[in-house]
């Protein structure tokens, strides 16, 4: 196996990035032709086939997928190497799904500024399960549901409270609160990748019907038609107001976990005083 250069992992990311060799050239400022080189020579490096290629769309493979999340994240570390070497101040950037730390955002990136003016916070949203940290997107992620693979740990930092989104003109929406059975009829939109509710919160005979939404803005605009509900955790409600969508806790679920994740080989040097510092925002209340 020959030795990988980052030219030709910074060339793989670009064309995936870009949807074309024509396009990935000209954001890397490189002839088409020198684009086609580079790949084919990461692919003998490899020793493995990495783009799919059609008339239409240029598509990674299964493990082109793989390929590029640690690609992704070899260059972030590469870029944060430089910039901390060239004496710039440090960065740390926070992924999240759908909504950051909820009501508490505001006064985290408030207190860590006041801490830590060395550390540049950059809050950073990516729709997927680790919340951007394996695609490389992030160096830690707030994420509420557990992180199954062992190549990260986590910590919970605080709890919140499930929420039912419903249209603003719903039949519940006058009620202060509802209960699982009140949905039980209904139907329930659901992102299988980031959400933090399924079906398995009702009792096998009273389980809502179930639908698909795959970002929170597609979520939003669905449940605002009237047709569709959601249940949520109670940052979504802080995160994304608005008047044609109203939230009502719903008092007999459990609540949800909020947890902050990292690399388990190379966490960031501030891991423990951001989980410090969520664990007092979350107790604060």
């Amino acid at each position: 196996m020959h030795e990988v250069e980052l030219r030709q992992l910074r060339c793989l990311v670009a064309i995936v990035d870009e949807g074309t060799f024509t396009d990935a050239a000209v954001a890397l400022g490189v002839s088409q032709a020198a684009v086609s080189r580079t790949l084919a020579s990461l692919e003998r490096a490899l020793g493995v086939r990495l783009l799919r290629r059609t008339s239409r769309e240029v598509a990674p493979t299964g493990t082109g997928l793989r390929v590029v999340a640690h690609a992704r994240r070899v260059l972030a570390e590469v870029d944060d190497l430089v910039r901390g070497a060239t004496s710039g101040p440090a960065r740390l950037r926070i992924g999240y799904a759908w909504s950051a730390i909820g009501r508490h955002t505001l006064a985290f990136q408030r207190r860590w500024r006041e801490r830590h003016p060395l550390t540049e916070l950059h809050l950073v949203r990516v729709n997927s399960v680790t919340a951007g940290l394996a695609e490389g997107a992030c160096d830690l992620s707030v994420v509420r549901r557990p992180v199954d693979d062992r190549r990260f740990d986590s910590a919970i930092v605080g709890l919140e409270r499930r929420l039912c989104a419903m249209a603003a003109d719903d039949p519940l929406a006058g009620h202060r609160s509802v209960r699982l059975a009140d949905l039980s009829g209904r139907t329930l939109l659901i992102d299988r990748r980031t959400g933090t509710t399924s079906a398995d919160l009702w009792p096998p005979d009273a389980r809502p019907t179930t639908e698909e939404a795959h970002d929170v803005d597609d979520w939003l605009a669905a449940i605002s038609t009237g047709r569709r509900v959601g249940v949520t955790a109670e940052s979504t409600a802080v995160q994304y107001a608005r008047p044609d969508v109203v939230y009502r806790p719903v008092r007999d679920a459990e609540p949800i976990a909020v947890r902050l994740a990292w690399w388990r080989d190379g966490p960031h040097p501030a891991t423990q005083s951001v989980v410090e510092l969520l664990i007092s925002l979350f107790r604060m209340g």
